[in-house]
């Protein structure tokens, strides 16, 4: 068994109660596994950092059901408790044009996929008895998603909670946990919303007050059992694709030796899903994590580049101000080191990020544009077809990615790498990404679960530079 902790809507508190239960699970010496639903970051970082173990997102679009099913199954089964938590509201989804289910990657929609209760999490800093009315509405929308109980969140008073009590009990939901305003308990955020762990020296600090808050706030006794993951796993799992023992073996024959791939990890490059480094080196790859923030070189033997996303207008002083790094990035580029730069790390790559303020702030510069910071969001899933051949995609192949980010870039490629479309209602939101011989740039995050070739031929590529530069 598990659960999954959802929310009434978007700023319920969600992660807050998450971290609360994962720090006191922790704190008692528990083995738990965590997952994200949607495409987020940031707050698996959290969790990571919580439990030490990766945690794993679970995305209907950026993979598929049986990947999310098969993904839950691989990596529940090996720790005493697994937890899930949600994305926005619980029915919040994106839609699915081809079978109109509306709730498509929502919590609700994994909660059906991997058949384990949830955990409802209300708000009630502005509500007394219409918090019967909420809960009702949620947990009979609908009947194949199963409710474990709920948790009060932001509760003012003692008489606030009994006001709250009474109004629930007749609904035969059990409240298992209740939070009372913490004020003093908060993790800071800006412009893409948490603010990572690598940038709050007083995160101890914050988990030790949640894994006190989880000793005290929650209903243990009844919790327990549905945490319990070795308990779990009713469902099959079929029509899986991703990660077959035979394609790996198939691509590893063919590499002569392993490719070092230099993965750029600081706090201005963070953003990576865990299964993307899994795949690579599953395939071969020997990874090697450096930080283009700090270090004074480049690691040596690098044949290939993983630019992931994160904060680098954040970071764009201390980036520029590395100059040995970014003439040996440029140069290594332009001999022709097979290079992936996703959101941030094509940003790294532009000529200039120009930041909030209009500073501009020189960046590598294999890329002939600038990044500029602006105030607009652009924000949701992609479905994106390659316009032509790459060194990684066949010309017509459809990707799906998830875009993310604050900045535009000045000037757009004469051979964009995509053409983009909106998951939810196919509208085209325009040309995207850089396609040079060795480079694949975009602001086009994406898992690659269920596209094992786009790290297959990564690692080929850079397995084809290692061989043409051998002396």
């Amino acid at each position: 068994m598990s659960i999954i902790i959802a929310g009434e809507r978007s700023g319920v508190g969600k992660t807050t109660v998450t971290l609360a239960l994962l720090s006191s699970l922790r704190r008692h010496g528990l083995k738990v596994q965590s997952f994200k639903v949607g495409p987020d970051y940031i707050d698996p970082m959290f969790h990571q950092y919580v439990t030490g173990l990766p945690c794993r997102n679970l995305d209907a679009v950026l993979t598929s059901e049986s990947y999310i099913q098969q993904c839950f199954k691989t990596h529940s089964q090996n720790c005493e408790y697994a937890l899930v938590e949600g994305v926005m509201g619980l029915f919040d989804g994106v839609g699915n044009l081809s079978n109109d289910e509306i709730d498509f990657a929502s919590t609700a929609h994994v909660a059906r996929l991997l058949d384990v209760p949830v955990i409802l999490v209300i708000d009630c800093r502005r509500l007394s008895v219409s918090v019967a009315a909420i809960a009702y509405g949620y947990c009979n929308l609908d009947p194949r998603v199963k409710f474990a109980g709920l948790v009060l969140n932001r509760v003012g008073s003692d008489r606030h909670l009994s006001l709250l009590e009474n109004s629930l009990k007749n609904l035969g939901l059990p409240i298992l946990g209740v939070l009372r305003r913490e004020d003093d308990i908060t993790i800071p955020d800006r412009h893409l919303g948490l603010i990572p762990t690598g940038e709050l020296p007083e995160l101890d600090h914050i988990i030790n007050r949640l894994a006190d808050l989880g000793n005290s706030c929650f209903n243990w006794e009844k919790l327990l059992p549905f945490l319990q993951a070795s308990e779990f796993l009713s469902f099959q799992v079929s029509n899986f694709k991703s990660n077959e023992p035979q394609r790996h073996r198939e691509i590893q024959e063919n590499l002569t030796s392993k490719v070092r791939v230099a993965v750029a990890r600081d706090q201005a490059f963070n953003f990576y899903y865990q299964d993307n480094l899994d795949l690579l080196v599953e395939l071969g790859a020997e990874l090697v994590f450096w930080s283009p923030l700090n270090d004074s070189c480049l690691p040596e033997n690098v044949q290939g580049f993983y630019f992931g996303g994160g904060f680098p207008e954040v970071f764009a002083r201390e980036l520029s101000a590395n100059i040995n790094v970014i003439q040996l990035v440029k140069g290594a580029i332009l001999s022709g080191v097979p290079t992936i730069a996703e959101c941030g790390g094509l940003m790294y790559l532009c000529e200039n990020i120009i930041d909030f303020d209009g500073n501009f702030w020189p960046m590598v510069g294999v890329l002939p544009t600038d990044a500029q910071m602006d105030k607009r969001l652009t924000l949701g899933y992609r479905r994106a077809v390659v316009l032509e051949d790459s060194f990684l995609l066949n010309a017509g192949a459809n990707v799906y990615g998830h875009e993310f980010h604050r900045s535009h870039l000045i000037t757009q490629p004469q051979q964009p790498l995509f053409d983009t479309f909106r998951v939810d209602c196919a509208e085209n939101t325009g040309f995207e990404g850089w396609n040079l011989p060795n480079v694949h740039a975009s602001y086009v995050h994406q898992h690659w679960g269920e596209s094992l070739e786009i790290p297959a031929m990564f690692i080929q590529q850079c397995q084809k530079f290692s061989t043409m530069n051998v002396d």
